[in-house]
């Protein structure tokens, strides 16, 4: 602070040191008006960069402005404290905790010079003359620690001359010009003199000399050892200083080293019968979520805090470590499900539980966002359930960060910009058109960047919007939307069935511009497919850019980028792109993000989650992520969708399976939400479990099809029988799969999970050859075939009139090369969802084919898909309600 001559000096000497070492030093200025916030903002600044490894004010502060030195001192971060400045570094120190503090540079100088003498310290006496925080006090209680006897003299001892010959060892620190005289010093002994001091020499250029505190030519006659001033203590302060900002970056690279976990896992407390999800999760007392981003390795800088207990995660910390190795990779999913889930999302909570605080491995769960729509509606939330939850479970299941609003928002954005395009075409000439997209300024007319983008994709080569003809203007300005080829709609995140058949434009403003539409459910949106699909900003603007939302009446593909709202989407989305951290019951880290359907879409959490997650575990840990409905559909997309943009390749395929959900297909009766099991379901029945085993086979067939090994967990429920349960591994083994294992981890939590973590161990070393069902240069039609006949079991496909359009148009328009996402229903292997078990030889008919361009896939529907659910007659919110007094969230579950 400011601009002391003398200050300049000592920075230029550390400076010029740090350099001939390699150690990167910069010099911080601020101005001698510099307040003591301005200050403290600085060093905040400081405290929080991985970067900066040390630092030092230096003193004193040049400054009109009143600032506390010993506050700006205390402000540095006792591990970057290099100065050993701070209270906490002078405790430890005066504590004898020398291995755990900075010490001061000078004090640490003069202990390394005595010790370059050879003679031993224990056992000497030794005689500090100062008492300063900078070189007495410290000097003193490094002496001590070292076993000398010390004596601390000051300017009001009496007898000085008397202690000072007693001292095998004197060290003098008082900036008093050579107060100490020779004949005061004991015969042989070490003599460090700390002094600089100027006084009067007629034969200098500058008048004065440097003398020390010590009597140097007398003093020298009787020492056995004497630093000299200058040239002495003053060098050996510079030299420990670069000591201590290595032992600083030493100390950090092995507390932040990659892969090097130190994490406090929860106990659980179990009870029986096992209390409602949202009572066990609100009575669980999470860690502050800054204390799990910093047991996984994560910096400061690299998180964004929302409340206690959770957080984003900045993509920085993918470009940190880039070079580190991944960790192994699992995917959870299931066998074809009852429409009352089987337990996935439960079983991948329950394995990170078990790995982590039972078997102590590095490990990560990724897992979607949930939907309001459910929450509120009749399945309710999805954040796993009894003893194995990401919590707090209200926080997971409602608005979380805000990343399902920032996609609503983005996503009505691009739909009310079609509409008001189309309006404004319709009603203006080429020429009214031009003027207001392109409007003069000040007197200037300039295209941005994204009309620069639409020039360039219409081969006009031109930046001046004066040089246009007339036909350019045209083409620049007409996007010459055919309203009946709008694919984008409108989004909220609510359950609304009235929604989904509406008539826009109805007012009189909009001259009778009236057009069909309709709202689908937030997650349905292409953004949210994009979100979980992009490996950063860059990529995930470039496929906003490429999102097609209609065709121009000539059959022309109509993006989001010929819109002109592609930055627009960037900025709203700029925070969502973050993947959200939190944990589970018992401590162990989970990353919440993206939450696409898995229908219409490829039902996976984000590829940044992953790869994120992926370097943090280390080569050793694991990350266990989930794919949505069965294997024939959140499997499949994970594998031949997401592992193909991202690059990753799975170790182990996780499938849940249940004995309800085999009794269903072999033959039971029909599982209805909201309703009774029947008696079937909750009495032994090995016949059932025996013939449902077929849907089980096939789906080990499709993970083993993709060349990974496959560990079966089957999920137990409190009726399930011994038998049944046996029953089901048995079968697992014999169908191929690596093992099978009974899981109880509703009831147990990671504990109820070890023998599934334990067989993933061990899957996790076993070859895994992984590779696509397809090549995406295939002919549209021959990669649907293949997912038909290969992971479904039909006979064929049969494209209806529409889709054969489709086919033709989508070829035509380039994306013919995109991978294929079916749209099929999640309650069969075929597109009937009464058809259990393993069906074959059905045919299966594909209705339409559509283009989610931006995230990269087709999506043939199978049958009709619903995009916007309805509530039922008694929803969840009838359940739901907040205490008053405690603020607490009541009904969730």
């Amino acid at each position: 602070v400011g601009n002391r001559d003398d200050s300049n000096l000592y920075i230029n000497m550390k400076l010029k040191a740090a350099a001939e070492i390699g150690i990167s030093a910069n010099h911080i200025k601020l101005p001698n008006t510099a307040t003591e916030a301005d200050v403290l903002k600085c060093i905040a600044s400081l405290n929080a960069d991985p970067a900066v490894h040390g630092f030092i004010v230096q003193l004193p502060l040049d400054t009109d402005k009143p600032i506390n030195t010993e506050k700006i001192t205390n402000a540095v971060a006792p591990e970057k404290d290099v100065d050993g400045l701070s209270s906490i570094n002078a405790g430890k120190l005066s504590r004898g905790d020398l291995g755990d503090c900075f010490i001061p540079c000078t004090p640490k100088g003069c202990m390394e010079l005595i010790r370059q003498t050879g003679v031993q310290v224990a056992g000497k006496r030794a005689v500090v003359i100062g008492r300063s925080k900078i070189v007495g006090a410290p000097m003193h209680d490094l002496l001590l620690w070292n076993n000398a006897t010390v004596t601390t003299c000051h300017s009001k001892t009496s007898t000085l001359a008397e202690e000072v010959g007693k001292a095998d060892i004197l060290v003098v620190a008082a900036g008093r010009a050579e107060m100490v005289k020779g004949e005061w010093i004991k015969p042989g002994a070490i003599v460090i003199d700390c002094g600089i001091n100027h006084v009067p020499d007629s034969t200098k250029a500058s008048g004065k000399r440097v003398v020390g505190d010590v009597a140097y030519t007398s003093a020298k006659e009787r020492a056995s050892f004497i630093t000299p001033v200058p040239g002495g203590v003053g060098p050996m302060t510079v030299a420990m200083l670069m000591q201590s900002t290595v032992e600083s970056a030493q100390r950090f690279l092995e507390k932040f080293q990659p892969g090097k976990w130190t994490i406090q896992y929860n106990q659980l407390t179990l009870k029986m019968p096992v209390p409602s999800d949202i009572e066990i999760s609100q009575s669980c007392m999470p860690k502050p979520i800054d204390q799990v981003a910093k047991e996984v390795g994560l910096f400061p800088d690299e998180v964004e805090l929302y409340g206690q207990t959770k957080a984003k995660v900045q993509l920085s910390v993918l470009n940190r470590l880039k070079n580190q190795p991944d960790g192994k990779y699992v995917v959870v999913t299931g066998i074809t499900p009852t429409p009352l889930g089987e337990g996935k999302s439960t079983t991948t909570v329950g394995l990170v539980q078990a790995l982590g605080a039972h078997l102590h491995q590095n490990v990560f769960a990724c897992v979607r966002q949930p939907s309001q729509g459910p929450t509120f509606g009749i399945k309710g939330g999805a954040a796993g359930g009894g003893y194995c939850q990401v919590v707090p479970m209200e926080e997971f299941n409602l608005h979380l960060t805000g990343d399902i609003h920032a996609i609503t928002a983005a996503n009505n954005l691009v739909a009310a910009a079609i509409d008001a395009r189309i309006f404004h075409e319709l009603t203006q000439s080429d020429q009214a058109l031009y003027n207001r997209l392109v409007p003069s300024v000040n007197g200037v007319r300039k295209f941005s960047d994204i009309q620069i983008r639409r020039l360039q994709k219409l081969g006009i080569n031109k930046t001046d919007p004066m040089a246009l003809t007339k036909e350019e203007v045209n083409s620049f300005v007409r996007l010459d939307i055919d309203p009946g080829t709008i694919t984008w709609q409108r989004v909220l995140d609510t359950n609304d069935r009235f929604l989904r058949k509406i008539t826009i434009g109805q007012s009189p403003t909009e001259k009778g511009f009236t057009r069909t539409a309709q709202f689908d459910i937030t997650v349905s949106s292409e953004i949210m497919a994009v979100l979980a699909l992009a490996d950063g900003l860059d990529d995930m603007r470039k496929r906003f850019g490429r999102m097609v939302v209609a065709s121009s009446k000539k059959g022309q593909p109509v993006t989001a980028d010929d819109l002109g709202v592609t930055g627009a989407l960037a900025v709203l989305m700029k925070d969502a792109v973050k993947p959200n951290l939190m944990q589970t019951l018992e401590g162990t880290p989970v990353f919440v993000h993206a939450g696409p359907f898995a229908n219409i879409a490829h039902g996976n959490s984000s590829v940044l989650a992953d790869k994120i997650a992926l370097k943090l575990v280390g080569k050793d840990g694991f990350v266990v992520t989930e794919a949505g409905f069965g294997a024939d559909i959140g499997m499949e997309k994970f594998f031949n969708i997401k592992c193909r943009y991202s690059g990753l390749r799975p170790h182990v395929v996780v499938l849940v399976a249940t004995v309800r959900a085999l009794k269903m297909h072999g033959g039971g009766p029909a599982v209805t939400a909201g309703v009774p099991l029947p008696k079937e379901y909750t009495e032994e029945n090995l016949q059932l479990v025996a013939k449902g085993c077929s849907n089980l086979n096939k789906q080990i067939q499709n993970a083993r099809m993709f060349g990974v090994p496959v560990v079966v967990a089957v999920n137990a429920f409190k009726t399930d029988t011994k038998a049944e349960l046996a029953l089901i591994v048995q079968h697992a083994k014999e169908a191929g799969a690596f093992d099978a294992v009974e899981c109880t981890h509703w009831a147990e939590g990671g504990k109820g999970a070890l023998a599934l973590a334990r067989a993933v161990q061990r899957a996790s070393q076993a070859p895994s050859n992984f590779r696509f069902l397809y090549n995406v240069e295939l002919p549209v039609v021959d990669k649907i075939r293949l997912i038909a006949q290969q992971v479904y079991g039909a006979r064929d496909i049969e494209l209806l009139p529409e889709a054969q359009e489709k086919v033709a148009l989508y070829t035509k328009q380039g994306f013919g090369n995109l991978p294929i996402c079916m749209a099929k229903t999640h309650l069969s292997l075929s597109h009937d969802p009464e058809q259990k078990g393993a069906p074959t030889g059905f045919v299966l008919p594909i209705r339409d084919i559509r283009a989610s361009v931006g995230a990269g896939f087709l999506y043939p529907l199978v049958g009709t898909m619903s995009t916007m659910p309805g509530l039922p007659t008694r929803p969840c919110f009838y359940d739901i309600d907040l205490d008053p007094v405690s603020g607490g969230v009541n009904g969730l579950f």
